[in-house]
C-alpha cells in the first residue's frame, strides 16, 4: 500500500495522470454534446473522431501517409508549446509567442519565395526574427517594466499585420488565389528535405521536420535541467530581486529567456511552411498555433517531452473531425472538444494538488478506548 502512494506521489506520474484525465473528461463532454446534437448517431460520431486515420487500417499506405500528415501539423502547435513552457518554467507568460509564430511565417515565405533561399537559410532567418520579436517583449519587461502579456498581445496584432502587407505582395502571393505560391513549383530549394518518406507512404509532406521537433524538445528538457544557464532563467523568472542579489543579471536573463522562447516559436512557422503542405493566406485574426501551444503545454505537463505526445493528441482529435458524417454533424464538433480538452487544461494543477491532498490518519478504535481507560484509572487514583 505504502509502495503505491509512493508511485502516486511521484510529480511524473500525478502530471500524466492529471492530464490523462483532462483528455479522458473532454472526449466525454464531447461525446454528450453529440448526443444533443443527434442521439441515434452519436457513438458513430465519436467513433469516427477517435479512430481518424485508422479507418484505412486495412490499407496500411495510405494509413501511414495520413499518420505522417498528422505528425506534420502536429509540428508547429507542438513547437509553440515548447516555446510557452520555457518562457513559464523561467516564471514569463509568452502569450507573444502566436505573433513570433507569425513573423516565423513573415520571414520564412519571403526569403524563400521573393529571394530564392534555401531551406537552411530560411529556417535560420525565421528563427533569429521570432527571436528578436521576443526580444522586444523582453527588452518592455526587463527596462520598462511592461507586463510581458501587455506587450506580446500588443505586439502579436503588429506582427499580423505586417505579415499580411508584406506577404500580399504579388511576388509572394498568388492574387487570383489570394494565398502564397506552392514553394516546390516556385522555389524548389526551399522545401525541407524528406525524411523516410517511403515509411509514410511516400508523403511528400513528411520532412526534417518532425525529427529536428524532437531534438528541440529534448534540448529544452536538458537546458532546463541540467544546466546551469537554464537554472540562473528559472531563478530569474521566479524572483528577479533575489536572483540580482545572487549576482545574476536579471535583466539579460529576461529578455534572453524571450529571445530563446521567441526563436522557438519562429522556428516553429518555418518547420511548418516549408514543407509547402499549407499556403500562407491574408487573415484577420492571430494564427491559433500559439495560444493551443498554451493548452498544450499545460497538458503535456509543462514537460517538454510531454508536450509532444500532447501536441499529437490535440492534432490528432482535430483532425478526427474531418471524418464525421457531415449528414448528422458538423465537422468543428471536434474543435469543440478540444476547446473543452483546452479549458480543462486549467485543472491539470488542481488534480495534482487533490492527488496531494494529505489523507486522515485512522485510529484504531479499540487502542483508543484503552488509552481513554488509562487516562479515567489514573485520574481516580
Amino acid at each position: 500500500m505504502n509502495n503505491k502512494n509512493e508511485f502516486l506521489k511521484k510529480p511524473g506520474v500525478q502530471t500524466l495522470l492529471a492530464s490523462v484525465l483532462c483528455a479522458v473528461l473532454g472526449i466525454i463532454l464531447g461525446f454528450i454534446i453529440l448526443l444533443f446534437m443527434n442521439s441515434e448517431h452519436a457513438a458513430d460520431g465519436m467513433f469516427a473522431i477517435l479512430r481518424n486515420f485508422f479507418k484505412f487500417s486495412n490499407k496500411p499506405q495510405q494509413l501511414m501517409y495520413y499518420f505522417g500528415s498528422t505528425l506534420v501539423k502536429s509540428v508547429p502547435v507542438i513547437l509553440c508549446a515548447e516555446a510557452i513552457l520555457f518562457a513559464y518554467k523561467a516564471g514569463l507568460f509568452n502569450i507573444g509567442a502566436a505573433g513570433q509564430y507569425t513573423i516565423g511565417i513573415l520571414v520564412c515565405l519571403y526569403t524563400s519565395l521573393a529571394l530564392g533561399w534555401n531551406w537552411f537559410l530560411c529556417l535560420l532567418a525565421a528563427a533569429v526574427a521570432g527571436g528578436l520579436w521576443g526580444a522586444l517583449c523582453g527588452f518592455f519587461k526587463a527596462f520598462c517594466n511592461v507586463n510581458e502579456v501587455i506587450a506580446g498581445i500588443m505586439l502579436n496584432w503588429i506582427g499580423l499585420y505586417l505579415t499580411n502587407i508584406v506577404l500580399g505582395n504579388e511576388i509572394c502571393m498568388d492574387t487570383t488565389k489570394s494565398e502564397t505560391y506552392d514553394l516546390t513549383s516556385k522555389n524548389a530549394s526551399g522545401v525541407l528535405p524528406g525524411f523516410i518518406q517511403g515509411v509514410f507512404g511516400n508523403n511528400q509532406y513528411m520532412t526534417i521536420a518532425v525529427p529536428i521537433t524532437v531534438i528541440v524538445a529534448i534540448v529544452i528538457l536538458i537546458i532546463l535541467n541540467k544546466t546551469t544557464f537554464g537554472y540562473e532563467l528559472k531563478a530569474t523568472g521566479h524572483n528577479k530581486d533575489a536572483a540580482k542579489y545572487a549576482g545574476m543579471n536579471a535583466k539579460r536573463n529576461i529578455i534572453l529567456t524571450l529571445v530563446i522562447s521567441g526563436a522557438i516559436s519562429g522556428l516553429a512557422a518555418s518547420l511548418y511552411y516549408l514543407t509547402s503542405i499549407e499556403h500562407y493566406k491574408i487573415s484577420s485574426s492571430v494564427p491559433g498555433m500559439g495560444f493551443s501551444g498554451i493548452a498544450v503545454a499545460f497538458l503535456g505537463g509543462l514537460n517538454p517531452i510531454g508536450a509532444i505526445f500532447a501536441g499529437f493528441f490535440v492534432e490528432y482529435i482535430t483532425l478526427g473531425g474531418q471524418y464525421l458524417n457531415t449528414n448528422y454533424y458538423n465537422p468543428q464538433v471536434a474543435d469543440l472538444m478540444i476547446a473543452i480538452i483546452i479549458y480543462l487544461c486549467g485543472f491539470v494543477l488542481f488534480f495534482k494538488t487533490v492527488l496531494n491532498k494529505p489523507k486522515k490518519i485512522k485510529t484504531n478504535n479499540a487502542d483508543t478506548n484503552n488509552s481513554a481507560e488509562k487516562s479515567a484509572a489514573k485520574k481516580e487514583v
